[in-house]
């Protein structure tokens, strides 16, 4: 059992909730509004977004979670009860801290990160830029559109995909990543193994994007750090080919949540540090439907790490099981709605097939909403 039970605090005076709790806690940041306007939120890592209420989450004996939302009004009480007081201002600390520039990039603002899968078996796109030509041209054009980071992969990293050799890899994505950067462009090189790390990096890759969170290759780690470049380290449960098999968890946000918080040390022990650190939750990768939306529904605790936030849903089998009817090209509505929906929790960085469409999506959201 892996969901989480929310229950809401409709007083003030009632914050006693989970006061005499001796575990350890959880904090998701909720209630969102532009904090420049409303003097009663707070802002989420140093952007405009505010939010005006932490839901406080534990973990259940047996599985699963259960949490309160705590409005920041209650706050002061409810930090007296628990006797958390040094707890709870470090939280507040890393939610509501400015992230430092990543790749150059202001994490103030929400970027959009244009796919290019030099493939020919990807699950969207495969076979549709597989010469450097084309794959150039289509993130020129993506450049053009609003895309700030491109993100070249050789590999298929797809259910059941099949591996390819690190040789055959980087005759894929070397001439893509050097002809973009050579443009000035900023580069992500998606990559599980550390020789094409390394090829991509010389070619002039300005970020290494990891689906195995450094730990695909043993020499990951060693060179990431040696690079000095920024890192992403996702979350996948399992390896591409078996992932999706039966994937389970206690409770899949804190579980991931966790994960991806010992990834961070142990990337800071091997001498990388968290400002050049990015997370991705992993939407897709290894996880089944019901953990997908757990985590599309609280994307925001991930800000409690400290890191920016990148967020991967473009096209994703998530939403045909939605919409059985809508084959990968067809979930462009689904992509947007998941894309809007992060931009809405606060994340720095989505991953998109489709840059125009996403970043009129977010532009409209950021200039329309305030909730």
């Amino acid at each position: 059992m892996d969901e989480i039970k929310r229950s809401v605090l409709r007083s003030p005076a009632d914050v006693r909730g989970f006061a005499d709790f001796e575990g350890p806690l959880y904090y998701a940041p909720t209630g969102f509004i532009d904090h420049a306007d409303d003097p009663n939120t707070l802002p989420l890592a140093g952007s405009r977004r505010g939010f005006s209420a932490l839901e406080i989450i534990r973990r259940r004996e047996g599985g699963g979670a259960e949490s309160m939302i705590l409005p920041l009004l209650a706050l002061e009480g409810w930090v007296q009860n628990s006797g958390r007081v040094d707890e709870i201002n470090a939280v507040l600390d890393r939610l509501m801290a400015k992230r430092p520039d990543y790749a150059g990039l202001d994490m103030a603002s929400c970027h959009v990160m244009g796919i290019i899968n030099v493939t020919p078996d990807s699950f969207s796109d495969g076979g549709d830029y597989n010469t450097t030509e084309q794959s150039v041209a289509r993130a020129t054009a993506m450049i053009e559109q609003g895309a700030s980071i491109i993100d070249v992969g050789g590999e298929s990293t797809r259910p059941g995909a099949d591996t390819v050799s690190e040789d055959e890899e980087i005759n894929r994505v070397v001439p893509v990543i050097r002809e973009l950067a050579s443009k000035g462009h900023v580069v992500s090189i998606d990559t599980r193994h550390a020789g094409v790390m390394e090829a991509a990096i010389e070619a002039g890759a300005a970020i290494i994007n990891d689906v195995t969170g450094l730990e695909g290759d043993e020499r990951s780690m060693e060179v990431a750090a040696a690079s000095g470049k920024p890192v992403m380290l996702m979350h996948m449960q399992g390896e591409p080919g078996t992932m999706q098999a039966d994937p389970k968890y206690d409770c899949a946000v804190l579980d991931i949540y966790d994960y991806l918080l010992d990834r961070i040390e142990s990337c800071e022990r091997a001498g990388i540090s968290r400002d050049r650190i990015c997370i991705d939750p992993g939407i897709g990768f290894g996880k089944t439907l019901s953990h997908n939306l757990e985590l599309l529904s609280r994307l925001a605790i991930f800000h409690g790490v400290g890191c920016p936030i990148l967020l991967g849903t473009s096209r994703k089998s998530f939403i045909g099981k939605i919409d059985p009817k809508a084959d990968p090209k067809q979930r462009l509505g689904g992509s947007i709605a998941s894309a809007v929906n992060g931009w809405r929790h606060g994340v720095q960085m989505i991953r998109v097939h489709d840059v125009p469409e996403t970043v009129q999506a977010i532009s409209v959201a950021s200039s329309t909403s305030i909730v």
